[in-house]
């Protein structure tokens, strides 16, 4: 039987911008979904056309409506999570609810201290307005440059943002904006997990919006288990690394080490 691949998205990108990995993994033998977030439509106009359906949906609900459908599934599924979605993907691993996970530059979770100036500005256009919690805010093209498109060209950068962008609920940034100052944050993720599936981090050193520097904090606070926890570096992609031209090299990275994992 195939092992089910459940691709998670971050904030502002479509779940369809998954595709080409799909395709990929499907290939490969695997049964590759990527299901999209409350609120989503099943296009990308689809949802830019609605986005109060987006709005008020936080970290929880997100987890919630993900472990609904994991249990749906006849086996554990390998999580696969960019952004957000990598945080979602962690706390489904921490649950026992996945075989794997493979968090693409993760958004920070509970504990990780380290908040560099790029990833302040990258997500100013949600938390410079305290109205924006209960909202979904929209990125324009420039806004998308610096926060996900700095390592390609402009006009890519631009192609992306047309083809794939979404507006995103403003709740799960607050929230994670306020995780260490709230005892029972939703960013929490059970890191000491002894019997959890592996986990991969993904970073990528011209990030702006999760630097490597969060990536490896993220990665300091897996040290009280014993269970597999690793961490491959891109030095030259950005927070595009999933969905531009050169997200196949992430891809394969991803699928040599499940193998590593026999999975």
């Amino acid at each position: 039987m195939s092992v089910p691949v459940v691709f998670i998205h971050g904030l502002w990108l479509h779940a369809s911008s998954w595709q080409p990995w799909i395709e990929l993994f499907n290939e490969r033998g695997y049964e590759a979904t990527a299901p999209g977030w409350p609120g989503d439509a099943a296009t990308v106009e689809q949802t830019r056309e609605n986005p109060d359906a987006l709005a008020g949906h936080g970290i929880d609900d997100v987890v919630e409506h993900y472990a609904g459908l994991i249990g749906g599934l006849a086996t554990k599924p390998i999580l696969i999570g960019h952004s957000f979605g990598g945080m979602i993907a962690q706390k489904l691993l921490g649950l026992d609810l996945g075989a794997a996970a493979v968090a693409v530059d993760a958004a920070q979770i509970k504990g990780v201290l380290p908040l560099p100036l790029s990833a302040l500005r990258s997500g100013f256009p949600v938390l410079g307005n305290p109205a924006n919690k209960n909202r979904a805010v929209s990125l324009t093209p420039e806004q998308f440059r610096y926060a996900f498109g700095n390592a390609v060209t402009e006009q890519e950068s631009r192609d992306l943002y047309d083809r794939w962008s979404i507006p995103a609920p403003g709740k799960p940034l607050f929230e994670a904006a306020a995780a260490n100052f709230n005892p029972h944050s939703p960013a929490k993720v059970d890191t000491g997990n002894e019997s959890r599936g592996p986990l991969l981090l993904i970073a990528g050193g011209k990030d702006h919006t999760v630097p490597e520097t969060v990536v490896r904090a993220t990665l300091k606070q897996y040290r009280h288990s014993h269970a597999v926890t690793d961490i491959v570096d891109f030095p030259d992609k950005a927070h595009s690394l999933t969905i531009d031209a050169g997200w196949h090299e992430v891809a394969e990275t991803t699928l040599t080490w499940l193998k590593q994992q026999d999975l």
